[in-house]
């Protein structure tokens, strides 16, 4: 099992990482995933989440697309464009658990790191404007 600390972490390069061990078959857990980084600048990427969110501007309301607000289910939809659309890819997304903070399971176990040092946003708080009450 690859354990994975989101903290600061930029999540386009966590979702590719954990995209393809899971199609090689390893199971991934993300920890901290509302502290995970989605870099430029904050407002834009804030307006640009919001925008899709509001579907009748873009898209049919039954149709979708449709964007989780909370910031584990949020996370793991990153990685659903990065798999294949068949049944492989199914598999290999139920091989990848996102996680809300630390779970006592987790404590202590090695993690691997991605920082990010430029201008970011974090998961928690684009999902916070997006509706999430955590």
């Amino acid at each position: 099992m690859i354990i994975i600390d989101g903290t600061n972490a930029v999540l386009g390069r966590v979702a590719s990482h954990a995209a393809k061990s899971a199609l090689r078959g390893e199971d991934i857990a993300i920890l901290n995933a509302e502290k995970m980084a989605i870099t430029g600048d904050p407002k834009m990427v804030v307006g640009e989440y919001r925008r899709m969110r509001n579907i009748k501007d873009i898209a049919n309301p039954l149709k979708g697309p449709f964007l989780p607000r909370r910031p584990d289910l949020f996370v793991k939809r990153s990685m659903q464009g990065m798999v294949p659309k068949r049944k492989r890819g199914k598999e290999a997304l139920s091989r990848i658990k996102a996680y809300i903070g630390e779970p006592n399971e987790f404590k202590g176990k090695g993690k691997h790191m991605f920082e990010c040092k430029s201008r970011f946003v974090t998961v928690g708080e684009v999902c916070r404007a997006l509706g999430w009450n955590g």
